[in-house]
């Protein structure tokens, strides 16, 4: 197949999307509350791409996000990612993200810090807020302040940072709260 394409796919945490071409990854979309909006946000990013049975190299990056989004590990370090066209300093903050370990988090001026440039950390926030590659770069684990899940990361909202998150067992040391109890049973995106 030439050119751009994409699928829709399920998780535990809905419908998900990824968009892909000539072997990389292009982006990857969290599920929506209806799927019409999965579709429509990961063609925002990706207009000229046109849905697809996934490729067999996609096929296992697929099964990771879907492995990710039940709690367990997965190393997406292998995977490339299609960073034509996103600025220079956008791809130095995202190569920092993929480095963080599973059930650990940075903020945003831990990573400024880590690519020397501590002033930089509006830009930092401004590049996790508009990372395509979700669970791939997993901005989750970028955040403001220490401690701090508030906040929107790029692909979904505060609940879907702290979902994700307590299923990486960073939020283990304060133990479950309420919140935490009943966050599974939270809708999905509701803080957009």
């Amino acid at each position: 197949m030439a050119g751009a394409a994409y699928t829709i796919f399920d998780t535990m945490m809905g419908r998900c999307a990824i968009a892909w071409d000539r072997g990389s990854v292009l982006a990857v979309q969290l599920a929506e509350n209806r799927e019409i909006d999965t579709r429509r946000r990961l063609l925002r990013l990706c207009p000229d791409a046109r849905e697809s049975r996934a490729e067999a190299w996609i096929e296992p990056v697929i099964d990771g996000i879907a492995a990710a989004l039940r709690g367990e590990p997965w190393d997406f370090s292998d995977v490339a990612l299609d960073l034509g066209g996103i600025p220079t300093f956008d791809c130095r903050v995202y190569a920092a993200v993929r480095a963080i370990p599973r059930g650990e988090t940075l903020t945003f001026a831990e990573i400024a810090k880590q690519l020397r440039a501590s002033g930089a950390v509006h830009a930092v926030g401004q590049a996790i807020r508009r990372n395509p590659f979700a669970l791939i770069v997993p901005c989750h684990r970028a955040l403001a302040a220490a401690g701090d899940t508030s906040g929107i990361c790029a692909n979904g909202g505060a609940i879907t940072r702290r979902r994700l998150l307590s299923l990486e067992g960073a939020l283990a040391t304060s133990g479950p709260s309420l919140f935490d109890v009943l966050l599974p049973f939270a809708p999905r995106q509701a803080d957009r």
